[in-house]
């Protein structure tokens, strides 16, 4: 390239330099006005806020500089209404209704479970028997039906009373006199269960003219005591009661 042609390549470029040159001035001023800009709302948004923080009060705030004191209990009273003694009021009448409530609830809850646990007319009327003792001739048994056992009753001579009560109770493996076992002498009452097994014995019978359990042999007195065999505990004497000369009930 020649000198001539050089000289022309750079006034070409001096002269666009001169021409361009207004407009990036004027780019860089609208530059800094927009950043002065946002410079001041950043400064009016920050005194904005610190002034609105200066407007709240906290309610653990004591007025003895800018820390709150966290131990200041605040205060409620705008919040309470304006009749206590109204409110206290109403939560006794809401307590003790409620207590009311509960109280008759769980009456009717025990009420109901007894009367379901109670005994039934037919287990009642089984708990008691009354026995007409006059239709007993002396020296016989009679076998009654007590809650589902047999009962032995009976009705003993002088000479079966005296036999009874002659016995060396002490000596026996179920100590018991005869007098224990009898309300009235005449009268022998006891379960007829032999206590070996369950078994019902047989009357008039075995080696003591009492009773005898075929089943394993036991040997029961006039009075109902074991004297031979397995058994190994005396005839059981029932809770019963005399309502007359001639009339006793069995059961409690």
């Amino acid at each position: 390239m020649s000198l001539t042609h050089k000289a022309a390549a750079s006034l070409v470029r001096h002269t666009a330099r001169q021409q361009h040159l207004p407009v990036v001035r004027q780019t860089a001023a609208l530059v800094r006005q927009q950043q002065q800009q946002q410079q001041r709302s950043y400064a009016d948004s920050s005194t904005s806020s610190n002034v609105s923080h200066a407007n709240f009060h906290s309610p653990f705030h004591r007025g003895k500089g800018d820390r709150p004191d966290t131990t200041v209990i605040p205060s409620f009273k705008k919040y309470r209404a304006g009749n206590e003694q109204g409110n206290k009021v109403f939560q006794y009448f809401m307590i003790g209704s409620l207590g009311g409530l509960s109280a008759l609830g769980a009456k009717d809850t025990v009420q109901n479970f007894l009367v379901n646990m109670s005994a039934s007319a037919d287990v009642l009327a089984q708990a008691k028997v009354e026995i007409d003792l006059a239709s007993i001739p002396i020296g016989k048994n009679v076998i009654v039906k007590w809650r589902g056992k047999p009962v032995f009753i009976r009705h003993r001579t002088e000479d079966e009373i005296k036999d009874a009560e002659d016995t060396e109770w002490q000596k026996l493996r179920d100590p018991q006199p005869d007098s224990d076992r009898v309300q009235k002498p005449e009268w022998l009452i006891m379960l007829g269960v032999c206590t070996h097994l369950g078994c019902v014995p047989i009357g008039e019978a075995g080696d003591f003219g009492g009773w005898f359990c075929p089943c394993h042999g036991s040997h029961y007195d006039i009075s109902g005591r074991a004297r031979k065999g397995p058994a190994p505990l005396n005839l059981e004497i029932p809770a019963y009661e005399f309502t007359g000369e001639e009339a006793v009930v069995i059961g409690t």
